[in-house]
């Protein structure tokens, strides 16, 4: 048995931790607030505004803007969205291990390459030898519409220029505090096939997609457009993909701090455990030497008599 020095030193130790992890959750706790309020007031407008969109590419005749042009899935990049920092619960590995599986499972002629968001995801893309062609690591903890535009700005002039076929974003969708689902999206081009198709394609069944409750209902809308047609419809593409990409961005901000906070909260129920455990043993052993020192005083006293 451990000598109580020892022990109260460990207890000591755990104490402390435990302030940290308390300390760490009720930051988490603060920000999760935050970053889900902005979540759910922007959630609303992303999802319908893309049905818009995805319902003019189907009922517009002869679309010729690049953003509307399927081309296959020979060439994809992948927006891989994690954390910069650690202390998450299963936050960044889900999302990772989401994108491996779609690495591992594409078909032999496709070529993914990754726009990585996070030092986590970066770490992890690099450690497999995937080649990232970008990396951004410093954006603010409250994220706002303007500072998507060079994420969104990169990955739509790759597309335009023909470098890739697909656009995707890896991220993860709150759901709750105590549920966060890693997925995989097409944001580019706006496409009549469903994303399904695309995973399909790309042999990966276990793929979870979100998809409309009405996505399988065809309703045929008659546009009225005045104008250019390909630079007006352009224009809101490009718009709407930056707001995807931005709302995919708040829900792995809001997936990130929920998953912190439970993960800090069980650290700091762990070490008030272990604190038990370790005074229970404390009071055996210091039991144990009084114990030890009164037998000992007594055998001294009977020697003496």
């Amino acid at each position: 048995m451990a000598g109580s020095k020892e022990i109260k030193r460990r207890i000591k130790s755990v104490k402390s931790t435990k302030k940290i992890t308390k300390a760490m959750e009720l930051v988490a706790a603060s920000k999760m607030k935050r970053a889900v309020a902005s979540t759910i007031a922007s959630r609303l407008y992303a999802e319908y505004s893309w049905e818009v969109l995805v319902s003019i590419g189907k009922n517009v005749e002869e679309i010729t803007h690049p953003l509307f042009t399927e081309r296959g899935t020979r060439n994809i990049l992948l927006i891989l969205i994690t954390s910069n920092r650690g202390l998450c619960g299963a936050y960044n590995s889900q999302v990772i291990k989401k994108t491996l599986a779609l690495l591992r499972k594409k078909n032999g002629n496709a070529n993914i390459d990754i726009i990585t968001v996070g030092k986590k995801g970066d770490v992890a893309m690099r450690r497999i030898g995937q080649k990232i062609i970008a990396s951004f690591t410093d954006l603010p903890a409250n994220i706002s519409l303007g500072d998507v535009l060079p994420i969104s700005k990169l990955a739509i002039q790759e597309f335009t220029a023909g470098n890739y076929d697909t656009v995707l974003v890896a991220y993860t969708d709150f759901v709750s505090a105590m549920s966060q689902v890693p997925n995989i999206k097409q944001v580019v081009p706006v496409s009549k096939t469903d994303l399904k198709d695309l995973i399909s394609d790309l042999s990966v069944p276990t793929l979870e997609v979100r998809v409309p409750p009405d996505a399988g209902k065809e309703t045929s809308i008659n546009y009225l457009i005045e104008g250019d047609k390909n630079n007006l419809l352009g224009s809101l593409a490009e718009k709407l993909v930056r707001m995807q990409i931005y709302q995919m961005l708040l829900e792995s901000n809001a997936s990130e701090q929920s998953s912190r906070m439970v993960a800090m909260k069980n650290a700091s129920e762990a070490a008030g455990e272990m604190i038990e455990d370790l005074t229970l043993v404390f009071n055996k052993a210091r039991q144990a030497n009084i114990t030890q020192e009164i037998s000992e005083i007594s055998a001294g006293m009977a020697s003496v008599s």
